[in-house]
């Protein structure tokens, strides 16, 4: 079919301008002149038979035409933008983009890719921040996140569970031998999770929430993580942000571990990235390290209070980095 087209640089240029409400301003992101724009929608308005804008001092004004015409025309280029960034992406290459929150990454994928990067030089991986609370971007390789797995149009492969865990230094649980205990002790909350201390108490049997005597209320995960390696208080956090910490001791868990899951941990991607090479190498190794997490989870909730540290550090070691 035979498309009837108006002028494209036209077109760009009403759009600008109409976006912008000027022409000098649509001239500075075109990288062109004000004269060049006026010109160009001039150019439009001639070839449409009608016009776009009344030309005001210092101001332009859509016609009736312009107004209907300019929305339609933002949305076309935006979708015009996605689509050659989603083509330019997808193309099978040594670059992998993955998606992750940014406390997974920085307290759990990052310090692992030391390994991936020794075995494969030839991947550039880059990390965008995502999680549960933003959408997957078809820009990704690939994600890892919790849930259930079911995500239309993705490939879900499970990692491991998703298991809470309360943490917080070894001088703090000095102090906490009993559940009780929380009641003087302070709590560090993540605002849009604050159910999983909720799901925790009720895991270890407490039927009512302990009231403690201090709060700490983080926005995210990142910043909660960070506070109870900085003796902040104590968190109910997820098993992959601390695993790390425990097996160096840098902090512990002061009560049993419960086997409480609500979700799990998945690695997504679209079908049609599944022959990707660097996905297929990054597939291997993330699931490698997700059965060394499995691992070090058994050993960590087969221990007493105040002692996994050890176990989870003997447990993680397993596996060479």
């Amino acid at each position: 079919m035979h498309r009837q087209l108006p002028s494209l640089n036209g077109l760009r240029a009403f759009e600008a301008a109409g976006r912008h409400g000027s022409f000098k301003a649509a001239a500075e992101e075109l990288n062109v002149t004000s004269t060049a724009v006026s010109h160009m929608v001039r150019l439009l308005e001639n070839q449409l038979g009608f016009g776009l804008f009344h030309r005001r001092a210092n101001k332009l004004e859509f016609t009736d035409q312009g107004r209907a015409f300019q929305p339609g025309l933002t949305d076309a280029f935006d979708a015009i933008a996605r689509l050659t960034e989603q083509v330019t992406v997808m193309q099978a290459g040594p670059v992998l983009t993955v998606g992750v929150s940014p406390a997974f990454a920085l307290h759990w994928l990052i310090p692992r890719l030391t390994n991936f990067n020794r075995n494969h030089p030839d991947v550039e991986v880059r990390v965008s921040t995502g999680g549960a609370m933003h959408p997957m971007r078809d820009d990704w390789t690939c994600t890892v996140r919790r849930g259930t797995g079911d995500w239309p149009g993705y490939a879900a492969e499970e990692l491991f569970a998703s298991t809470l865990v309360p943490v917080c230094t070894p001088a703090l649980a000095a102090d906490l031998h009993h559940s009780s205990d929380l009641s003087s002790a302070t709590l560090i909350v993540v605002a849009h999770l604050r159910e999983q201390w909720t799901w925790w108490f009720q895991a270890a049997g407490l039927h009512a929430s302990i009231q403690p005597a201090n709060e700490v209320l983080f926005e995210s995960s990142a910043m909660a993580i960070q506070a109870v390696l900085d003796g902040v208080g104590i968190a109910v956090a997820q098993l992959p942000y601390v695993s790390d910490a425990l097996a160096a001791g840098r902090l512990v868990s002061p009560f049993p571990v419960s086997e409480l899951k609500y979700e799990d941990w998945y690695l997504a991607y679209r079908p049609m990235r599944k022959k990707d090479p660097a996905l297929l190498a990054f597939r291997e190794w993330l699931h490698s390290e997700a059965e060394l997490q499995r691992q070090a989870y058994k050993k960590l909730s087969s221990t007493q209070p105040l002692t996994a540290a050890s176990h989870l550090k003997e447990s993680m070691s397993a596996v060479t980095r």
